[in-house]
This record gives structure tokens, C-alpha cells and sequence, in this order.
């Protein structure tokens, strides 16, 4: 049996967003030019932030827990509104954050980051919920799971 995990996932995308910017200062020379770069940038923060918020909202209505550190408190298997579209809408919101992020900086050391923050969010987050749900839900979640894609 899988542990939990320990970190809460808003704390891994701050962790790197902040080594984001410590990479682009750092190492200012992989910059590239992107036009409407402060748009582009807008525009996939504020669809990732639309994309988590809506699954919140989601979770909120089901009236199950949202906290990614014990997801054996779950009540309720979610699959409706965004979660139609993502088993991890949260996730890729956080990821879409990230991406608008590195547009933002226009830096490819930073880009470089985001490979990075969506494979430990798999493995220590994801990983352990989905078995989590595969327990608490069975059947049903794995009917989700064949159904859904886990990221897009």
C-alpha cells in the first residue's frame, strides 16, 4: 500500500514556481521572444485558474473533501461538470498556472521545470489518490477511470 502524501499539492506548485523564477534570474540567457507574451500568459493562468476553481466548486457540491493529503476522507466519487473532461482537473489547472508562468518569464530554464512538477504531481499525488479511490469506489472508479482521461 502506497503512503499518502505529505505535501500539499498548492505547496509543490508554489515550490516551483518560485524555482521558475530563480532559473529564469539565474540563467537569463535561454530567454525567447513570444509575441503577446503578456496575454498568451494571462490567458493560461486564467484558465488553469477557471479550470481548478471549477473543480473545487465540484467537489464543494458533492459535499466531499477537498484536501489532497487524505483522500480516504472522500464521500462521494466526483464525475460530473470538469471531471467529465479530467480525472485531475486541479492538477492540470495548477499545470496550466505553470505553463502561463513560463510563457510569462519567457525562459526556456524555466520551461524546463514543468516536465518536473507534472511528474512528481503523477507519482506522489496522483498515484496514491487513485488508489485511494480505487479502494473506496471500486468498480465505479475503475468504470470513471477506463472512461476519463487522467490529465486531458
Amino acid at each position: 500500500m502506497r503512503s499518502h502524501p505529505k505535501i500539499p499539492p498548492l505547496a509543490v506548485t508554489l515550490a516551483a514556481a518560485a524555482l521558475m523564477w530563480l532559473l529564469a534570474r539565474a540563467s537569463p540567457a535561454p530567454e525567447f521572444v513570444l509575441p503577446a507574451r503578456g496575454a498568451l500568459a494571462l490567458g493560461l493562468m486564467l484558465a488553469g485558474a477557471g479550470i481548478a476553481l471549477a473543480a473545487v466548486l465540484a467537489f464543494r457540491r458533492a459535499g466531499t473533501t477537498v484536501n489532497p493529503l487524505a483522500p480516504e476522507r472522500t464521500s462521494s466519487l466526483v464525475v460530473q461538470g470538469v471531471y467529465r473532461l479530467s480525472r485531475h482537473p486541479m492538477y492540470l489547472g495548477m499545470t496550466l498556472i505553470l505553463l502561463g508562468w513560463a510563457v510569462w518569464l519567457a525562459n526556456v530554464s524555466a520551461l524546463a521545470v514543468l516536465p518536473a512538477f507534472i511528474a512528481c504531481i503523477d507519482r506522489f499525488q496522483i498515484a496514491p489518490e487513485e488508489a485511494s479511490m480505487a479502494r473506496l469506489f471500486g468498480g465505479d472508479f475503475l468504470a470513471y477511470k477506463a472512461r476519463t482521461r487522467r490529465w486531458l
